[in-house]
């Protein structure tokens, strides 16, 4: 009888500290993916400071390109007002495609691509731009691993006693997955 009652004992206490340590994994990784996206939060508020900055200096150039100026300050606070994963991959891309036509604009006057404050901005621009591309991927990574543990056995037992949801990746727009087109 007492043999029996220490086995089931032990097992019970097994149960137990695999359940702790199951909930403690989890919470890990739950708060590296909130780590994973503050790190590309500040990306995009990086590249956020810089726009108006690159606005204003390409604005005293190109003074008829209002279009174009109107369209990166829309997606600029768009991003910036965006709050799920999805609103901010959406105002994301959108706002790298405005900012293309703005370099494109760029392009049509030579002065303005000599200015050593556009190309300072731009340099800038490109390295943030760099930045946001690594925290995307470290992002996604992450939310990999902890989708992984929400879903694989034993640990969804405990993800779904505890609440734990699994977290949304970061899409690129369906633009930037088309084959470009090159011609020659």
């Amino acid at each position: 009888m007492s043999l029996i009652f220490i086995i089931l004992a032990i097992i019970i206490i097994l149960i137990i500290i695999f359940a702790i340590w199951s909930y403690n994994n989890l919470v890990n990784y739950k708060n590296r993916v909130k780590n994973a996206w503050s790190q590309i939060d500040v990306q995009l508020k990086r590249r956020n400071d810089l726009i108006p900055n690159l606005l204003e200096t390409v604005k005293g150039y190109a003074k008829h390109e209002k279009s174009t100026f109107e369209e990166v300050t829309k997606a600029r606070t768009a991003v910036m007002n965006a709050t799920s994963v999805d609103e901010v991959s959406k105002a994301n891309n959108m706002l790298s495609s405005s900012l293309k036509s703005l370099f494109a604009v760029a392009e049509n006057y030579p002065e303005l691509k000599a200015n050593e404050n556009f190309v300072e901005l731009q340099n800038t621009l490109e390295d943030t731009e760099d930045k946001i591309s690594y925290a995307r991927q470290f992002y996604n990574d992450t939310v990999l691993k902890f989708n992984n543990a929400c879903e694989q056995f034993p640990s969804n037992i405990f993800a779904k006693i505890f609440g734990f949801k699994e977290a949304e990746f970061f899409e690129a727009a369906t633009e930037e997955k088309a084959v470009p087109n090159i011609k020659f």
